[in-house]
């Protein structure tokens, strides 16, 4: 590991944030400075690295194994995570919660690839005038895009309703849930990954906002998905904005205002977690991410529903 890397997390959202950022200040600044060699060398090893965690060709070169107290922070099967059938898909093996993935293949991580895949294409052709570059990207993107349609999905045994699972494996195995970390199915629309009135996406969302996610809690003090990183009965405020975003209801927005206002428990800022029935028990008194997705919600808000903005909560 080299000197100033915290850990060995393998992430593929960690390579898609770049690309997305890269894309959105040369869409902003139609500046071409940044894109220069080096840009382009370090996106040819981004797109390398997400070829060799598909493993056609053998288990790559990552690996993640140590001893630990708690199961989601090492892998299984010497370090490799747990077996797949090499579909296409790119091997993630930890979940931007950094918790181990149980399924390699996440689908949310893999759906915010193809998306961020096709801005780096964009990119690579108008501002690095690279086309060999944009062409491999765009090339990676189709690739995975119809892997992941193929294998990413599953039907609910209770509705009979097509969703997209959490993760799978390639062999038919999966499960569904969502975890408050972005990427999940819940921010698909907000990533640009799928339309936000697409009915799969819709249909994902709002299972995933509902008591069928294993995640989902109600409380009195508000209600909300949240993961296994900070614990059950921990709601995230990052899970409610996205709940905002996704939806075109007043009321709906209105009320995850409110709660998002009732849990920073006199600090001023969104914190990662809170319990769900006491919003002053919460874990990290800071957590720059989720405040940057307020700030973001804030400036959606503003553009789609700014009497919203107007009213006293």
């Amino acid at each position: 590991m080299k000197p100033g890397v915290a850990e060995r997390k393998w992430e593929v959202d960690s390579l898609c944030y770049p690309m997305r950022l890269a894309h959105d200040y040369w869409r902003v600044s139609v500046d071409s400075a940044p894109f220069d060699a080096l840009w382009r060398e370090g996106a040819r090893t981004s797109i390398r690295t997400f070829r060799e965690q598909q493993r056609v060709d053998g288990p790559g070169p990552y690996r993640f194994l140590r001893r630990d107290k708690l199961a989601t922070e090492t892998l299984i099967l010497n370090g490799y995570g747990a077996p797949t059938r090499k579909v296409g898909m790119i091997h993630s093996m930890y979940r931007p919660s950094d918790d181990a993935c149980i399924f390699p293949f996440l689908v949310a991580a893999n759906l915010f690839a193809v998306a961020a895949l096709r801005k780096l294409a964009v990119v690579a052709s108008e501002a690095a005038q690279d086309n060999a570059l944009a062409s491999d990207a765009r090339a990676l993107a189709d690739e995975v895009e119809a892997a992941t349609r193929a294998h990413g999905t599953m039907i609910d045994p209770t509705t009979g309703d097509r969703l997209w699972a959490y993760e799978v494996d390639g062999f038919g195995n999966g499960h569904f849930m969502d975890d408050a970390n972005v990427p999940s199915l819940s921010a698909l629309a907000y990533l640009g990954a799928l339309p936000a009135d697409d009915p799969l996406f819709r249909r994902t969302a709002a299972a995933a906002w509902s008591e069928r996610n294993p995640y989902f809690f109600k409380g009195q003090a508000a209600q909300g998905i949240g993961g296994p990183h900070a614990g059950l009965r921990m709601i995230w405020p990052m899970a409610i904005i996205m709940h905002a975003m996704n939806s075109d209801d007043d009321a709906t927005i209105r009320q995850c205002l409110r709660w998002l206002k009732a849990s920073h428990a006199g600090t001023g800022f969104m914190h990662e977690a809170f319990d769900q029935d006491d919003p002053k028990t919460f874990t990290r008194h800071w957590f720059a991410w989720a405040n940057g997705l307020f700030g973001e919600l804030m400036l959606d808000l503003a553009r789609r529903k700014p009497a919203l903005l107007g009213e006293r909560l």
